[in-house]
């Protein structure tokens, strides 16, 4: 459990972070997969170069140096709305020992921060049932129903 002392950083994801426990972090989430560090640094520079339309915050325990929290912001350029932007938010994960602290009101604090310094006229997200009332907290509200599709179900079938 995070002590009401701990030293945390919120920063911009960065190349060293899959030493910072960054995959074990995601895989609190979904599934991560088995990925080395050559794999990790080639997505990270891929990504990199997709700034600032790819943007990943962490905050990072500094005296641990963990990363504890993490949230991804896509931005999405549309024809409609006179050729606006729109945000959408990914990957949204608090590490177990760390919850309860409001470190996920913080990461998507400064997605929404960089969203409007980018000109979107909204920010979406999926989420599950369960997550409603965080998001809720956050200044979202309920819109419409998410549907998928996965490709690997369908080359299956």
């Amino acid at each position: 459990m995070m002590s009401a002392q701990a030293n945390l950083k919120l920063r911009e994801l960065e190349a060293g972070d899959d030493d910072k426990g960054f995959l074990d972090l995601l895989a609190q989430l979904t599934v991560v997969g088995e990925i080395s560090q050559q794999q990790f640094n080639d997505r990270f520079q891929l990504l990199q170069s997709k700034q600032p339309d790819y943007y990943i915050v962490v905050l990072e325990d500094v005296d641990k140096q963990r990363v504890v929290a993490s949230a991804t912001l896509l931005i999405e350029y549309k024809i409609l709305r006179h050729c606006g932007k729109v945000g959408h938010i990914e990957d949204v994960v608090v590490d177990d020992g760390y919850r309860g602290q409001k470190l996920g009101q913080r990461v998507i604090a400064a997605l929404m921060t960089h969203a409007q310094s980018q000109g979107c006229y909204k920010v979406i997200l999926d989420c599950s049932d369960s997550n409603v009332p965080f998001y809720e907290k956050c200044g979202f509200t309920r819109k419409e129903v998410q549907m998928a599709l996965y490709m690997t179900a369908r080359q299956t079938a």
